[in-house]
């Protein structure tokens, strides 16, 4: 194991044990939107041409949309509105791709930014600054809800009070989504899903994205419980699923918290043995919400940090092997373009 991946497991990318795997992309004129990557400064930096590089693995990536990840943030001025800064250092990104400096492929056409809902009303002014610098792309906002009361779960530096979804502030904030047509991606772990089904009740007219396949972890505590985690995160999707105004994506598996070890290995993984590894995730994805809500997810670089973007479309591909051409049309592009309100060219080939 490389220690420096050992370090920073959701963070360090190691491009040379990366390499030691390369694969021939299947379908490779299959149409694919990404619904959420990240640019930014961390342990391995990766910007602007670590995503052309990935853009450029072999499979037809049409256009992306950029997922908040505190990169960018105003240094001056009401710190309120700081994170506007990451929404205009991003529109300016996908101004650049726009111009087709960098070929057909539109990256950053969806912009997802953070906005701190625990404002209350006064949040809606941030996102009407938002919007007023990125009209064209702002689609959603993200406020991680992600919290469990072992250390060894909470990966967020600065971890998020534990019934946030519930509190009267946030949803105060909440509520000023349906009005400027925002949807809300929601990033928690499995044991939290209740929490968000009651969000999503109360605001039964927007549209809610869920992250990473809902968040199941199996790691820490869960460990020695881990089929009774199984079954609480199958049940909590299927009943989220019953609510026609949520999505969600898959992806965002290669983390340790779901119980996988690909990274800490000589070899980085095959596109085989990862759609084997994540079967159970699409299949109760796949059969709780169907094609028609369901999307694929990079979740770069985090997830880079357990294989290549070359091997990580071919594991998807793997998946959606058996579903029909309208379904696998849905689950690479057609439902992340629908969702995130895309131009409707990026679902189809170039």
């Amino acid at each position: 194991m490389n220690a420096r991946r050992g370090t920073f497991p959701d963070l360090y990318v190691d491009e040379t044990w990366l390499a030691q795997r390369t694969e021939e992309a299947l379908d490779p004129q299959l149409p694919i939107v990404d619904p959420h990557h990240h640019l930014w400064r961390r342990a391995t930096p990766y910007f602007v041409p670590e995503l052309l590089a990935d853009l450029s693995c072999g499979h037809h990536i049409r256009g992306t949309v950029y997922m908040e990840c505190s990169n960018m943030y105003r240094a001056d001025g009401d710190p309120r509105f700081a994170s506007v800064g990451e929404v205009e250092y991003v529109n300016g990104i996908g101004a650049e791709f726009a111009s087709g400096c960098h070929g057909a492929v539109r990256a950053c056409a969806g912009v997802v930014g953070h906005v701190d809902l625990m404002q209350g009303d006064a949040a809606r002014e941030v996102m009407d600054a938002m919007l007023l610098r990125a009209p064209d792309r702002l689609r959603g906002i993200r406020h991680m809800a992600a919290w469990d009361a072992s250390p060894a779960i909470n990966v967020l530096k600065r971890p998020p009070p534990p019934h946030l979804l519930l509190h009267p502030q946030f949803r105060q904030g909440f509520s000023h989504l349906r009005d400027l047509n925002l949807s809300f991606d929601a990033w928690v772990y499995h044991p939290q899903l209740p929490q968000l089904i009651d969000l999503i009740d109360a605001f039964p007219d927007t549209v809610v994205v869920i992250d990473h396949v809902g968040g199941l972890v199996v790691t820490g505590p869960y460990a020695e419980h881990q089929k009774e985690a199984v079954s609480q995160w199958t049940r909590s999707m299927r009943e989220i699923a019953r609510r026609p105004n949520v999505m969600v994506k898959i992806g965002g598996l290669n983390s340790r918290l779901h119980g996988f070890d690909f990274m800490d290995r000589a070899l980085p993984p095959s596109s085989e043995q990862l759609a084997q590894a994540w079967r159970p995730y699409f299949d109760t994805c796949i059969e709780a919400f169907g094609s028609r809500r369901a999307m694929f997810e990079s979740n770069f670089p985090v997830d880079k940090c357990g294989c290549s973007a070359n091997v990580l479309w071919n594991a998807f591909k793997r998946l959606a092997a058996g579903c029909s051409e309208d379904e696998k049309a849905d689950l690479f592009a057609g439902t992340a373009v629908r969702t995130y309100r895309l131009p409707d060219a990026l679902r189809r080939p170039a």
